[in-house]
Order: structure tokens, then C-alpha cells, then sequence
């Protein structure tokens, strides 16, 4: 019997996401949920997974970064210059990521713009703070206290 696993928090994508940045081989599907399986101790399905937008970029974006990247000399199995090899790899991986990341989040943000601009909504009205919370305590009638 197969569970359904729990819904994708920010967090677990974010894990996701780190856990693409570093990948190493061939890249399927199928490799990225049983990798997730043994990360995160929940299985998703494809579809789930392509449905956020973080996680589809990060996925898209590595794939075509292994399937472009020339073999180069063969570099050392252990030691630290293997190390930071793979830190260097992975960091870049992971700036690719966050640049397309902020150029997406720039398009929305122009979209909105427009969208607000349409709407007659000026740059003051947009920039308002937001509203205080009352995090006030709540008072109970005395007949309710114990």
C-alpha cells in the first residue's frame, strides 16, 4: 500500500532544490524521487514535483547544465582540492538557480506593476504600510474563568 506524502511545505522544496544544486550523473525523474524518498522520507509523485515553479526551474535548469558541461581532465577522487571541486560546482549550480529565480520574480513584478497601473493604483497607494495587528489579550467574562 502506497501513501500519498504529505503536501510540500517551503521548507521541503527549498531541500529540494538544494538537493538538485548538487547533483552528480544523469538526472531523470524518477532518480530526483527516490533521492527525495531518502532525503526527505516521502514519496511524490512527478507531477507534484513539476507543479512548483522553484523545483521545475531548478530541475530544467540542472538538467541542462550536466547535459552541456564538457568532461574535462579527470579530477582527484579525494583530498581537498576534490572538495572544493564540488563546493565550487555546487555553488555555481545554486547561482544559476537563484539568477533565474530573481529574473522570474522581476517578470511578476512587472506584471503587477502594469496590472496596478491599469487599475489606476499610484506608486503611494502601493507603497502603505501594512495594517498594525492587534495582538491584544483576550479578555474572557468573568463567568467563563475558572
Amino acid at each position: 500500500m502506497t501513501y500519498r506524502g504529505k503536501n510540500l511545505t517551503d521548507d521541503a522544496i527549498e531541500q529540494i532544490v538544494r538537493l538538485l544544486d548538487g547533483w552528480k550523473g544523469k538526472l531523470t525523474w524518477d532518480a530526483l524521487i527516490d533521492a527525495i524518498v531518502t532525503r526527505l522520507h516521502c514519496r511524490y509523485t512527478r507531477q507534484a514535483l513539476h507543479k512548483h515553479e522553484r523545483i521545475r526551474t531548478a530541475y530544467t535548469l540542472r538538467k541542462d547544465t550536466l547535459g552541456n558541461k564538457k568532461e574535462a581532465a579527470a579530477p582527484p577522487r579525494s583530498g581537498p582540492l576534490a572538495d572544493a571541486m564540488v563546493r565550487i560546482d555546487r555553488l555555481e549550480a545554486e547561482n544559476k538557480r537563484l539568477e533565474a529565480e530573481n529574473q522570474r520574480l522581476l517578470e511578476q513584478f512587472v506584471v503587477w506593476a502594469y496590472n496596478a497601473h491599469t487599475r489606476g493604483l499610484d506608486k503611494e497607494f502601493l507603497s502603505q504600510p501594512l495594517p498594525i495587528v492587534n495582538r491584544g489579550q483576550t479578555i474572557f467574562p468573568k463567568s467563563r474563568r475558572k
